[in-house]
């Protein structure tokens, strides 16, 4: 009997009468099946039988076909899943042993739970050959164990193959609701319309590249997305500044947000109706969940870590790529300065991806344009890598015309120029600019001075 139980205690983590029990329900009551699904991913079933029946469920059920124990027999018989007396059978068995659907998502936790359990036996067998094995340093390691740790977190494992089948039901979930008008957007509103129709607002897993000469107002415009970001959606915004302090940036915040001009606040000498404003910004703040990092010496790495700590993320910010080079993580010389950025931009990426959020990334561009007429930039001016260029889905430069020219009459406006876009056209979006605000706002907006 002793033997028994150890060979029983070998077994990965499972309940079968659980697995039995939400098969069952939805095989006799088609109206739990979409509660279910939205629950349970293929893979957590322990049991292979058991699997292959969720599989074909889930695949019909993608293509609105009608599920019960007739038509699943005969959607298994055409996928020659397994022959079509033991399927008859065993499904007959499952109806039979669930008479009622109405504990299915209860059993659905108990399945979760055990998938869950048997993620983290995985993840920690991997992670204890890499120690063993000594693949690579320490700090490598933590950051691969890390990673898998997250893995499980977000629901996903980091190494599994995903059959197109499984993809196709969220597809056409979320086609439906943008078909519907629920959305709006495919991604997160920046809180710029005009931008926001060149490039579907921010979207999930997509690393943007802000870049323009120093001055410009990048800082000013990430921040400005990052604060509509935070208000609108609700989220939690990470900024990561390299170059700017906290102080620096919750002046600028509080300078957009209540329409403060900028040099009042870093004075002091404001009016009554500014303290009121001033009041109201706070209050506003108050209400948002964005998060600053002010370290110079950050590592994309460290960035990731600290990002997969926060529940409800939205969106990162990141100012600015260049200062990240000499940050820690492989040593270059100063040659190899663009392969140092050209990595940097690379784990960035991946970091968007793995997050499954917007990661806006600032960046500096090279003098080229100055030297020529048209001062407006160009991919080409991207300073230090074209990998940059190829890492990013979309690349926005900032140009103003009076930052070349005093005398022109296109004072305190800008262009954001889509010089690169995955999900649609490239072009230009003119913008306004209010320097004492340090503020972007799109054309239609105007702002109203009390004093």
């Amino acid at each position: 009997m002793a033997f028994e139980d150890e060979i029983l205690s070998r077994q990965m983590p499972h309940n079968l009468e659980a697995e039995q029990s939400v098969l069952g329900a939805m095989l006799i009551d088609a109206d739990c099946i979409k509660d279910v699904m939205d629950k349970l991913q293929p893979e957590d079933f322990y049991v292979k039988q058991n699997r292959d029946i969720f599989e074909t469920i889930y695949t019909m059920f993608s293509y609105s076909k009608p599920i019960d124990g007739v038509t699943v027999v005969d959607e298994m018989q055409k996928n020659g899943t397994f022959d079509e007396q033991t399927t008859k059978n065993y499904l007959i068995q499952l109806m039979e042993i669930t008479p009622t659907s109405a504990n299915a998502m209860e059993y659905v936790k108990i399945i979760q739970s055990k998938a869950l359990l048997r993620s983290l036996v995985k993840a920690a067998g991997e992670i204890t050959a890499m120690v063993q094995e000594g693949l690579g340093d320490a700090q490598d390691i933590l950051e691969a164990s890390e990673q898998k740790i997250y893995a499980i977190r977000r629901g996903r494992s980091s190494q599994e193959l995903t059959p197109v089948a499984q993809l196709i039901k969220p597809f056409l979930d979320r086609l439906n609701e943008l078909a519907s008008g629920k959305t709006g957007l495919p991604g997160l509103p920046s809180g710029f319309s005009t931008v926001d129709q060149k490039i579907h607002g921010l979207n999930k897993s997509d690393l943007i590249l802000l870049a323009a000469r120093p001055g410009v107002g990048k800082s000013s415009f990430a921040m400005n997305m990052a604060l509509n970001v935070a208000r609108q959606s609700q989220k939690t915004v990470a900024v990561f500044s390299l170059e700017m302090s906290k102080e620096q940036l919750l002046v600028r915040l509080m300078a957009s947000e209540g329409l403060v001009d900028l040099s009042k606040l870093m004075t002091g000498r404001l009016s009554a109706t500014d303290w009121g404003k001033i009041t109201q910004a706070a209050r506003t703040l108050r209400q948002t969940d964005i998060r600053i990092d002010d370290n110079p010496m950050l590592t994309a790495a460290d960035m990731n870590a600290k990002c997969r700590r926060l529940d409800n993320l939205g969106l990162v910010i990141v100012d600015y790529l260049q200062l990240m080079s000499s940050s820690g993580g492989k040593s270059y010389a100063g040659e190899n300065r663009q392969q140092a950025v050209s990595d940097i931009s690379r784990m960035l990426k991946i970091m968007a991806k793995e997050l499954d959020v917007p990661v806006i990334c600032l960046s500096q561009l090279s003098r080229a344009n100055e030297k020529r007429e048209d001062k407006r930039p160009m991919l080409s001016d991207l300073r230090d890598s074209g990998a940059i260029e190829q890492d990013a889905d979309i690349v926005m430069f900032l140009y103003r015309e009076d930052y070349y020219n005093d005398d022109t009459e296109k004072r305190n406006t800008a262009e954001c120029i889509v010089a690169k876009n995955r999900h649609g056209e490239t072009g230009k979006v003119p913008l306004r600019w209010a320097p004492e605000y340090v503020t972007f706002s799109t054309l239609e907006m105007r702002y109203d001075e009390d004093d």
